[in-house]
């Protein structure tokens, strides 16, 4: 199956060769320009291209993209999606609700419901996340539309070059107002689902903000940003901290008596679209109700 896809020269681009572009400037990998070039998949305004050809602003590269057989079910959804492109979309995640499958059997998942949209729009189908959301956290996340834009967008937040910035409503008065927690995140031994600050773990950073605290219900709202995405990430630094996420009995939060989920919700998504050049930034409404980030701000 073939996936067509197409990019408009910018400034930036415009006096490279075709072949620069896709080496240099895109950073596309060797086997899959061999295999551009040898399919004749790549056409300039509509023409077969000549590798060699400068390209000028306005110009516009079509390149079909041979696809592997997609393997996830399509599942009917309803989604909200935030940003799309050709490339890429970003989609605000409801709880309750897996970002990917665990086996290929499943299909009551988010990349489920990505593969049926796109098919209905008469694509492949393909799809993959960027990264992850756990499954009752919320909010913006990341999937690409074909699969050579996969590896640069994963180039992306291996530089740290996609901002991340989330909403929690942590339990007490967090201080300082701002900082950072930069503290090592590995397994937990006595507890198979759960990780915990360890010396020997992966490398983690956390920024935080203080946005507003309330007295009545013992809460402070916390703007957070990412260096590193590691699994439960925010959770185990805000518990380790003494201050867990409210709703986050797996880390020592305490029950919201209105929900059944942790108050975590990844608010905005932004970076640079690698082929485009267009900046993005996606900001995602709060889908739970009743709204837990609320109180007031100072």
């Amino acid at each position: 199956m073939t996936n067509e896809f197409s990019i408009k020269i910018t400034d930036k681009i415009a006096g490279k060769t075709i072949e620069q572009a896709l080496k240099e400037e895109w950073k596309f990998g060797k086997k899959l320009i061999h295999e551009w070039r040898m399919e004749k998949a790549i056409a300039l305004n509509g023409e077969l291209a000549q590798w060699k050809t400068v390209l000028a602003q306005g110009d516009r590269l079509t390149i079909r993209n041979k696809e592997d057989q997609q393997t996830y079910t399509p599942a009917k959804m309803n989604l909200t999606i935030l940003h799309e492109d050709e490339h890429l979309l970003v989609i605000n995640k409801p709880p309750y609700l897996d970002t990917h499958p665990n086996d290929p059997a499943d299909s009551g998942t988010l990349v489920n419901a990505v593969v049926y949209y796109l098919q209905q729009k008469g694509g492949t189908g393909y799809t993959q996340p960027i990264h992850r959301l756990d499954r009752d956290t919320t909010g913006a996340i990341l999937f690409a539309k074909h699969s050579a834009i996969k590896p640069l967008l994963d180039r992306l937040l291996e530089q740290r070059m996609i901002k991340r910035t989330y909403w929690a409503l942590a339990e007490g008065n967090v201080t300082p107002s701002s900082g950072t927690i930069n503290e090592p995140i590995g397994n937990d031994r006595h507890h198979n689902t759960r990780k915990r600050v360890s010396k020997g773990g992966q490398s983690a950073v956390t920024h935080f903000k203080k946005i507003s605290f309330s007295p009545e219900t013992n809460q402070t709202w916390l703007e957070l940003n990412l260096d590193t995405g590691r699994t439960h990430q925010i959770r185990v630094h805000l518990a380790h901290i003494g201050h867990p996420l409210a709703g986050d009995t797996l880390y020592g939060g305490k029950k919201i008596a209105s929900q059944t989920i942790q108050a975590l919700h990844a608010a905005r998504l932004s970076f640079t679209n690698p082929l485009s050049g267009e900046f993005i930034a996606a900001d995602a409404p709060d889908p739970v109700l009743p709204p837990r980030f609320s109180i007031k701000k100072a």
